[in-house]
């Protein structure tokens, strides 16, 4: 393994880097008061950022080189650093076009969808004109098992029909938000539970489609994309809207949440950071029982610690990234459930001490650190719950072991 970073790439980690704290940092606040006034709508701010970002050529970085004219042309390994650093502010990917659910579904559009669908959706949405979001957790269901998804897509005629009800649609509550990639099955009795899904193109405007509430996690309502719980009652696309065919939806979800899946861990690397900074920063200026925190030996413990564990994900993440783009995605996916289970547990547990450090104001909105918690909380379950993932990569070690 070699994780050295070529002039390339050390040219970008700097220029991501003087731009979060020449643009992003110092708005952080203010984006805040913004959405607060006008939850549902991008903020100008972003707009002016978005455009910044895109003139620099900070742009799509997420979209790996094997996607060709899509693609900047940086490897997953290349992108890691820069993940990093975007994730440390919650909504510092986007400024680069680098968000989920955006990033997942433009890259199933570049590499399942038809010349029209990209024409049509993948453009806007690397132009960063339109927003997007992923529809496939219901509530009647255990969405942990993607089989168990129970909203019917069916053909009629030169349409399909769709009906059932979803939620935590992130990004669906934003005015921008113009398109979802929705998963439902169009043969539910099909023998193979693997085929039974199909994932189809529904713009938000169609008629039918309803955004019944934004859901909240942990009592944040994450605007402004939110996270929409929708019912679809008789709502028809045209045949042409299904993306690869009929039966394809699990393929395609299972191709979608791999790179997802490590983007997010590059993502927590970040924020556990960003944690452990404010956390030396904090123990360095309070004073407490007559001395400076950081003379209490509990302290440098919590501080070692963090940064044993900092370390230790974002290597995992590295190997991972690097196995994805030397043996492709599939032979990584040890590697992936991995730093999937790692990741997130590593920045609550980072989160938590400097919370802890922080006292009060750790659970504040005076810092990103509660806020921060919540989102790190949710990614235990989003894009497969810890417990699914080590139910499958226990069960494929072992199967391993016994072939050998």
């Amino acid at each position: 393994m070699n994780f050295d970073y070529s002039e390339k790439v050390q040219k970008l980690i700097k220029q991501v880097s003087e731009f979060m704290e020449d643009h992003v940092f110092p708005v952080e606040q203010q984006m805040h008061d913004l959405v607060a006034k006008d939850p549902w709508s991008t903020p100008p701010l972003m707009e002016e950022l978005k455009a910044k970002a895109k003139a620099a050529g900070l742009w799509n970085l997420f979209l790996p080189v094997a996607y060709g004219k899509y693609s900047p042309g940086l490897t997953n390994l290349e992108y890691a650093p820069l993940a990093e650093i975007m994730g440390q502010v919650m909504w510092g990917p986007e400024v680069f076009n680098c968000s989920a659910p955006d990033t997942g579904n433009m890259e199933v559009l570049a590499k399942y969808g038809s010349d029209a669908q990209k024409k049509k959706w993948l453009e806007p949405l690397l132009a960063g004109k339109i927003r997007s979001a992923f529809a496939m957790t219901e509530p009647e269901v255990a969405s942990s098992d993607a089989t168990n998804i129970e909203l019917r897509i069916e053909r009629d005629g030169d349409e399909y029909v769709i009906n059932g009800r979803k939620f935590y649609i992130s990004g669906a509550c934003r005015k921008q938000c113009e398109v979802m990639i929705v998963m439902g099955k169009t043969d539910p009795e099909n023998s193979n539970r693997y085929i039974q899904q199909s994932q189809v193109l529904v713009p938000m405007n169609t008629p039918g489609v309803t955004i019944v509430r934004p859901m909240q996690v942990f009592g944040y309502v994450d605007a402004p994309e939110g996270h929409a719980e929708i019912t679809f009652e008789n709502v028809r696309v045209p045949v042409e809207n299904i993306i690869v065919g009929e039966g394809k939806g699990f393929e395609i979800a299972q191709g979608r949440l791999g790179p997802g899946r490590i983007h997010h861990c590059m993502r927590s690397i970040g924020v556990a950071q960003r944690a452990l900074d404010l956390m030396c920063k904090r123990v360095n200026e309070r004073i407490v029982f007559g001395r400076p925190m950081i003379k209490q030996q509990s302290i440098r413990e919590d501080i070692a610690i963090s940064a044993c564990q900092i370390e230790q994900a974002r290597l995992m993440t590295l190997k991972a990234a690097q196995k994805m783009d030397t043996d492709g995605n599939k032979a990584a996916k040890d590697l992936i459930a991995m730093i999937k289970i790692v990741a997130p547990n590593m920045a609550l547990d980072v989160l938590d001490r400097a919370i802890q450090c922080h006292g009060a104001v750790g659970v504040s909105q005076d810092t990103f650190l509660a806020h921060a918690f919540a989102g790190q909380r949710v990614l235990r379950l989003a894009d497969g719950p810890d417990q699914v993932h080590m139910m499958q990569l226990g069960r494929d070690l072992v199967k391993q072991k016994t072939q050998d």
